[in-house]
C-alpha cells in the first residue's frame, strides 16, 4: 500500500481498489488467488441441512480491550450458526470503510478476522469493499454472513425449551458490554474488564456430542442481554422461566461497575457466552462439559423451566422473592456491537 490512509479513490473500482484488495485484503483475509476471484464463492455441495445467518457490525470504539470489530464479527457469526446446532463452513465479509481510516488500523482488524476464522475452522470465502466519504461512517462498519451443515437428528431451537429443562450459562455476564462501554467513555473503574468475545462452535460440538437429544435449546446473548435473550425464548417455547439470583455468575469487577453508573448485568451484552437448555437428567453432565472448556469455566445452572405461566420470565432473588423479567426497554448501551 502506497498510501497510509484509506482514500475515496481505493472504493473506485480502478487501480487504488486493485490495490487495497490484492495488497492488503485478500492476502490476510482468505489468500484466494487472483485466477480463482470470481463474482460469486463456489461451494462443494455437503449432506445435511444448511443453516445460513448474517449481521452488521457497528460497534464504536472499533477496539476496545480484548478485541475489535474484526474478531467480534467473525465470532458472532460463529456462534449464530453454532446455537442453531450448526458446523460452520464458510463466511463471506463487507466492508464499509470511512474515507481516512488508518491503513495500520485497517491491517490489525483483517488480521484479528483471520485469526478468529481460523481459531473456529470456517474459510472467509468471499466479500466486498465499499469506501465512503468522511463524516458518513464511522471509521469501520463490517457485515458478515455465514453457512454451516447441521447434521442428521440434530435439532435445537428456540421453541424447544421444555417443562423441568435446567438453564446453563457458560460463563460471566455482562464482560464484553462493559468492556465496551469502558473503552468508549474512558472509564477507569472497569479498566480490567476485558470482552468475552470467542468462537463458540467447538463448545456446541461438544454439548451436542455428549447430550444428544437432551439438548434442547441454546442461544448466545447478545444486544439485550441474558433477560432479553431469555425472554425470546419463553416467549418461542410458550414456557415460564424462573432463574437463581444467587446462582448468576458475574465478575466482581462487572458488578461494581453496573453499580456505580446504575446498569443491570442481567441486560449487558455478551459475545462469547451461551445459554442452553437441557433436559433435568443431563444437567451434570452439560455443566461438566461446559466447566472442562476454556470458553466455559465459569459456567453455572442458574434456572429451570416451569409450564406455569407461559412466556414469562421471573427471577428468584436472594431474599426468597420474586420479580418480573422483562424485555430491555430501548438501548441501554447502543453500539455494543
Amino acid at each position: 500500500m502506497k498510501s497510509d490512509l484509506v482514500l475515496l479513490g481505493h472504493g473506485s473500482g480502478g487501480k487504488l481498489s486493485h490495490e487495497l484488495l490484492d495488497k492488503l485484503i485478500v492476502p490476510i483475509l482468505s489468500g484466494i488467488e487472483q485466477r480463482e476471484q470470481n463474482d460469486a464463492a463456489v461451494l462443494a455441495a455437503v449432506s445435511g441441512r444448511l443453516a445460513f445467518t448474517t449481521d452488521s457490525y457497528v460497534v464504536d470504539p472499533i477496539f476496545f480491550p480484548g478485541g475489535n470489530i474484526g474478531s467480534l464479527a467473525i465470532h458472532g457469526t460463529v456462534n449464530d450458526l453454532a446455537m442453531a446446532g450448526a458446523c460452520p463452513l464458510a463466511i463471506s465479509v463487507g466492508l464499509i470503510i470511512e474515507e481516512g481510516l488508518a491503513v495500520s488500523e485497517l491491517t490489525t482488524i483483517l488480521m484479528s478476522m483471520r485469526a478468529a476464522a481460523d481459531s473456529a475452522r470456517v474459510r472467509i470465502v468471499t466479500g466486498d469493499t465499499k469506501v465512503v466519504p468522511r463524516g458518513k461512517a464511522d471509521k469501520l462498519f463490517v457485515n458478515t454472513s455465514g453457512i454451516g451443515v447441521i447434521a442428521e437428528g440434530v435439532e435445537i431451537s428456540g421453541s424447544n425449551a421444555q417443562p423441568g429443562d435446567k438453564i446453563l450459562i457458560s460463563g460471566t455476564i455482562g464482560d464484553h458490554g462493559m468492556a465496551v462501554l469502558a473503552s468508549r467513555e474512558g472509564l477507569d473503574l472497569a479498566s480490567n474488564i476485558v470482552t468475552d468475545s470467542a468462537p463458540l462452535n467447538d463448545l456446541v460440538q461438544q454439548l451436542v456430542d455428549g447430550l444428544g437429544c437432551r439438548l434442547h435449546a441454546l442461544r448466545d446473548p447478545t444486544r439485550g442481554g441474558v433477560a432479553t435473550t431469555l425472554k425470546e425464548i419463553a416467549r418461542q417455547s410458550r414456557v415460564e422461566i424462573i432463574l437463581q439470583e444467587p446462582t448468576l455468575p458475574i465478575d466482581s469487577a462487572v458488578a461494581s461497575a453496573c453499580a456505580i453508573l446504575g446498569l443491570d448485568p442481567l441486560f449487558v451484552a455478551n459475545e462469547g457466552k451461551l445459554l442452553a437448555f437441557v433436559a433435568a437428567e443431563a444437567a451434570e453432565q452439560a455443566l461438566s462439559i461446559l466447566l472442562n472448556h476454556e470458553f466455559g469455566r465459569r459456567a453455572a445452572i442458574i434456572g429451570e423451566v416451569s409450564a406455569a405461566a407461559p412466556g414469562k420470565v421471573r427471577l428468584r432473588t436472594a431474599v426468597g422473592g420474586l420479580r418480573a423479567v422483562e424485555m430491555l426497554a430501548g438501548e441501554q448501551l447502543p453500539r455494543i456491537c
